[in-house]
């Protein structure tokens, strides 16, 4: 029986640099956002669902996340569309790899682990946290958003400080060291309680 272990954090908090030093640990890693990227390329099963919902959003056999972004900002009901398409479909594929991941611990790398209630399909969950200056100094870095942007993702995340409270175990990700050293302390103690179970 394996340990599921979920890991979340919000955005520019370090989460899948952490997430590949679980793997460096020998933890199988099932990734949230990866999942959505395989149902969305070519041949993936969310594209003859959205086909049928969204036909204008497949593009060159796949669906364009762009497209559906301008659905979204032209009318906040597609989410919920959307939504009720994916998920289940990311349900079935977290399914599939935990039937089939033989490690002894797996890592579930959710975003929004708690905002979606996925915490209580979990043996314990790791939260990744720097401070909000350091956070917001991460993201404007890769110049890939507006700061109201960077504000909006923020709003629809849980605080950081309640994630933090509601998990098991805290990794700070202030330096890359730091990290590790703490990323091998959870998988330590996750180890020795499987050995004593």
């Amino acid at each position: 029986m394996s340990f599921a272990l979920g890991l979340t954090g919000s955005i520019g908090m370090g989460k899948s640099t952490t997430a590949s030093m679980f793997v460096d640990e020998g933890c199988a890693l099932w990734d949230a956002d990866a999942a959505v990227h395989r149902l969305y390329a070519r041949g993936g099963t969310a594209i003859k669902p959205m086909r049928r919902a969204f036909p204008e959003a497949i593009i060159d056999g796949a669906v364009s996340r762009e497209v559906l972004k301008r659905f979204i900002s032209a009318d906040p009901a597609a989410l919920k569309a959307i939504e009720a398409i994916v998920h289940p479909l990311v349900a079935a594929d977290r399914a599939a790899f935990r039937e089939q991941a033989t490690a002894d611990i797996l890592v579930f790398d959710i975003p929004l682990l708690f905002e979606t209630d996925g915490d209580a399909a979990m043996d314990a969950v790791a939260c990744v946290s720097v401070p909000a200056d350091e956070q917001k100094r991460r993201v404007m870095a890769r110049g890939t958003m507006t700061e109201a942007q960077f504000e909006q993702i923020k709003a629809k995340q849980m605080p950081n400080d309640e994630k933090c409270a509601r998990s098991d175990f805290v990794i700070v990700t202030d330096s890359l060291d730091h990290a590790r050293t703490q990323v091998q302390d959870v998988v330590r103690q996750i180890r020795a309680g499987l050995a004593d179970a």
